[in-house]
């Protein structure tokens, strides 16, 4: 049987297919998808969000150790937070299979860099494989087990945007059965105390030259003929880009297996064609290794290092060529950037705070990015998870040291707050601090589509578990100034404000609020109620004055001819934020 699969989809088909007991991620665009599909395999294989992805490493690790097949899951800057157990678990090795999926964003469509973590399987000296479409990213989660037990090594399993969200013809199996190996207490193997990890180094280096040896006999790297006027060395998505713009005009050396590189196969394949190109997303990783080999190739002087490549791309940079496309008359698209939802929790907070003065916004990983746009405006940088609190307190340390009146209002998600911002809020309290935290809690993991955290009351497979409350974690750090508001009414945000930026001392303000596209649970409509509605304009006394549309909502609307504002019945919720913000009360909402 043959299924319509996208490489997220087919990732998690391939880990129930290979066996895998455990899997864990945190969520992130584009790789959020595998561990909410393999959580469907609820009897075969346990699937949990972690707060991090530090901890979801380590882990998938610990059952790896145990003797588990285990798989997980990030977006390729998550793995920057990883890092520390990847490099560690490289030289312990594993037990049973482990697999880290890294889904990197060329183009930045939903990050803040784009990096090539094909990088990091070099610098952590462990395998790397990487599929070119759905039926590969299937089949490759069981190559990579393999490789996994075979050499003792985690396996990187880097995927892109375009992999993870593209859709190809999957081929379905059966599970196989893989029974948990033996545990045999190792501390030779796996406590990586200095004396240990000197020995461990060793095994690393013996471990890549036989990684090399299987490179160079592997099908996972396999050769194409065609015309050999023209020969191309591409892996990923790069490959499908490259047959698009060449078809049989060119002969291919198709990677899959990409660290370490088959270097005297590419050797062969190079001395056989008159032109040699490299197709890779991103950075030369590919030319870089084959010019430090004496091997004559052509790559980033022609294709760009920069953003996501496409055919036209390619055909532009290698044939000369443009691909024709559909003709459009771009005058004709209107610009829309991206905006908070309609009845967003962040909007009515985000208007209050854009009034202050002499301030500064630190602003972190999340919807309330959004927050920084036109009309609102109300943020200043953003950094990585995390950020928003460390960057304040920095901030804040100068300005009272040179006497600035800059104060600092740093904003956090409730997921992001679990994933990093707790040892940024210790940091805050422990060096006596007096920045303002705002940790906008709007009970979901709300940017990568409405994923559990340890706030929600639920585990990714749906069970019930204990809540951690924000206002009790913040006083365990050490903030004795907390406050909790809703973040709709502007009043209660504006006092919680002015109480907060006039202590001498950190302070947290906790916005409380579900997300206006969440599901409620039985708790929010216990706590929230059912405020959902719609809001409606008195035309006769709208007097034009656009205060409502500078809430930035895509439920307003202003006729420039008559002068008036309007709401769009259907995207309204009925927040009542532009209810509060008009001067003439010409807005309210249906029913009240």
């Amino acid at each position: 049987m043959k299924k319509l699969l996208t490489g997220n989809e087919a990732i998690a088909q391939g880990a129930w297919e290979a066996g895998v007991m455990y899997a864990c991620a945190y969520p992130g665009t584009p790789s959020t998808e595998i561990l909410e599909n393999i959580a469907e395999y609820k009897g075969d294989i346990i699937a949990e969000w972690a707060p991090n992805e530090k901890v979801a490493l380590e882990t998938a690790a610990g059952a790896s150790v145990f003797g588990a097949r285990s798989l997980a899951a990030m977006k390729m800057v998550g793995v920057n937070v990883a890092a520390d157990p990847l490099f560690s678990f490289a030289y312990s090795g594993v037990n049973g299979g482990m697999v880290l999926v890294s889904a990197d964003d060329p183009g930045c469509h939903s990050s803040q860099d784009e990096q090539d973590n094909r990088y990091y399987a070099k610098f952590a000296k462990i395998a790397m494989l990487e599929p070119s479409d759905s039926q590969e990213a299937k089949d490759m989660v069981k190559a990579a087990l393999e490789i996994s037990e075979q050499f003792d090594t985690p396996v990187l399993m880097r995927i892109t945007t375009r992999i993870c969200h593209s859709k190809s013809l999957v081929e379905i199996g059966t599970r196989q059965h893989v029974p948990k190996r033996p545990y045999s207490r190792d501390v030779s193997k796996y406590d990586l105390v200095p004396a240990t990890a000197r020995k461990r180094r060793v095994e690393v280096e013996k471990r890549i030259d036989r990684l090399a040896v299987f490179s160079e006999t592997t099908d996972l790297n396999r050769i194409e003929w065609n015309d050999k006027k023209i020969g191309i060395v591409a892996s990923g998505v790069g490959y499908q880009y490259a047959q698009e713009v060449f078809g049989v005009e060119a002969s291919y050396l198709k990677l899959g297996f990409t660290y370490p590189l088959p270097i005297e196969k590419i050797r062969g394949f190079a001395a056989a064609v008159e032109t040699l190109y490299v197709v890779e997303e991103l950075e030369p990783y590919i030319e870089e290794q084959l010019k430090a080999a004496g091997i004559p190739c052509i790559g980033k002087t022609k294709v760009p290092g920069i953003g996501e490549l496409t055919p036209d791309i390619i055909a532009k940079a290698l044939k000369g060529d443009s691909i024709p496309f559909v003709e459009a008359d771009l005058s004709q698209v209107v610009a829309r950037p991206p905006l908070l939802c309609a009845g967003c929790p962040h909007r009515g907070f985000f208007c209050e705070l854009s009034k202050i003065k002499n301030l500064m916004i630190t602003g972190d990983i999340g919807c309330y990015s959004l927050g920084g746009n036109e009309p609102l405006n109300a943020k200043d940088t953003c950094i990585c998870m995390g950020a928003s609190v460390s960057m304040g307190h920095g901030v804040q340390k100068i300005s009272d040291r040179t006497g600035d009146p800059t104060k600092v209002v740093a904003v956090i998600g409730d997921s992001t707050f679990f994933h990093s911002g707790m040892t940024s809020l210790l940091h805050v309290a422990y060096n006596r601090s007096n920045t303002v935290t705002v940790i906008m809690d709007n009970r979901i993991t709300g940017m990568t589509g409405h994923q559990e955290n340890p706030g929600s009351g639920f585990t990714l497979q749906g069970m019930s578990t204990k809540i951690a409350y924000i206002p009790a974690i913040v006083k365990a750090l050490g903030i004795d100034a907390i406050r909790v508001v809703n973040p709709l009414d502007l009043k209660e945000s504006r006092e919680a404000l002015a109480w907060a930026l006039s202590l001498d001392e950190p302070s947290v303000i906790i916005t409380r609020w579900p997300c206006v596209l969440k599901k409620y649970s039985d708790a929010d409509k216990h706590e929230f109620g059912n405020y959902i509605g719609t809001c409606q304009v008195d035309s006769a006394k709208c007097i034009g004055c656009k205060m409502c549309i500078k809430t930035g909502c895509p439920a307003l609307r202003f006729d420039k001819a008559a002068k008036k504002a309007s709401i769009d019945a259907a995207q309204c919720v009925g927040c009542k934020v532009c209810l509060q913000v008009c001067p003439v009360k010409a807005i309210s909402k249906a029913g009240e």
